[in-house]
């Protein structure tokens, strides 16, 4: 584009330039033309005397020679106006030839210039819409990445909204249950029974919260084998004073960490129960009873994994390890294997 530009501007110099030489020697040429017209008027108020003529009237030799140096120069002089005359005629109608061209090659380049102006100018505007859809693009890209941001944000409120409405309704409800196994009379009247615990190994987690398990099913005595409510309470009440525990794979620790089957087993052993070690054994030891009559304290037995039941439909358990020891709304989030009655 730069050199179509300075081409038009030396191409429009010439030009000038030969308009300027067009006028000049159009000018010259109107000079000799009247010279030559001066010169034609004298010759013919003169007379038309030739050269032999002026020759033959010398009166002396003197004057011969005179004379015909004067011939020769009016001849020589008339013989070279003509020749600037013609000079000046072709000089005109070269310089006509050479502006034609000249202004041919100007009006070409000014068609070229005039396409790649509007070539560059579609150019630009489609680069302006290209600019403008990449700008809508990138203001969408940015609005959903907002929208994403305050999704989670939402949905991490909810969680903790939710957590914490969990901990204060088993906070809430454990104030209720007794710390110590009671006394507890079943609905026939029989005397009560106490069970003892020994001494639970003390965790390093903050106080211990306790949980009043659904007494809705507590129907079973003492005699068939069925947990007592006093029973479970103080089971939850164990096993809920480590929340927040670590779930380590394989680990039964309930200070320094342990998977499902492995809080299980040292929770209740802190009741003088024995239990295997795996969930898969686990699903076998006790009693079965159906999720329908289950009560607190109860085994609920998954595939490959297993949970304290806490009633209400909630299961305390080491769930996996992002969340550790924790207490769930739903017992039925996944396939229930077996419930299992140990105490």
């Amino acid at each position: 584009m730069s050199k179509l530009e300075d081409d038009l501007v030396s191409t429009g110099q010439q030009i000038t330039q030969a308009q300027d030489d067009l006028t000049v020697a159009e000018e010259k040429e109107h000079q000799q033309y009247e010279d030559m017209k001066k010169r034609i008027k004298y010759m013919y108020e003169e007379g038309n005397s030739t050269a032999i003529e002026t020759l033959v009237s010398a009166e002396n030799f003197s004057d011969l020679l005179n004379k015909a140096e004067y011939v020769q120069n009016v001849h020589s002089y008339d013989r070279k106006q003509l020749q600037e005359y013609i000079d000046t005629k072709q000089q005109i109608a070269d310089l006509k030839a050479q502006l034609e061209e000249d202004q041919a090659n100007l009006e070409s380049m000014q068609s070229d210039y005039e396409a790649e102006q509007t070539t560059l100018s579609n150019t630009l505007e489609s680069k302006k819409e290209e600019v403008a859809d990449l700008d809508e693009q990138l203001q969408a890209a940015v609005a959903a990445a907002e929208a994403k941001r305050q999704a989670e944000e939402a949905a991490k409120a909810a969680k903790a909204a939710e957590s914490t409405k969990s901990h204060s309704t088993v906070a809430s409800t454990s104030n209720s249950g007794s710390q110590t196994v009671g006394n507890t009379t079943n609905n026939n009247g029989n005397n009560n029974t106490t069970v003892t615990p020994s001494a639970p190994s003390t965790p390093s987690t903050p106080s211990t919260p306790t949980v009043t398990p659904d007494t809705s099913n507590n129907n079973s005595s003492s005699n068939n084998g069925g947990s007592t409510y006093g029973n479970g309470s103080a089971i939850l009440s164990a096993a809920a004073a480590y929340l927040g525990v670590p779930y380590v794979w394989g680990g039964t620790s309930l200070t320094e960490g342990a998977d499902c089957s492995g809080f299980v087993q040292s929770v209740y052993a802190n009741f003088g129960v024995s239990l295997p070690r795996t969930s898969y054994e686990q699903q076998n030891a006790g009693t079965e009873v159906s999720y329908a009559d289950a009560q607190p304290g109860d085994l609920i037995c998954y595939g490959g994994h297993v949970a304290i039941y806490m009633g209400n439909g909630q299961i305390v358990h080491a769930s996996n390890s992002q969340d550790g020891i924790k207490i769930s709304n739903d017992a039925t989030y996944r396939t229930i294997v077996s419930v299992r009655r140990l105490v």
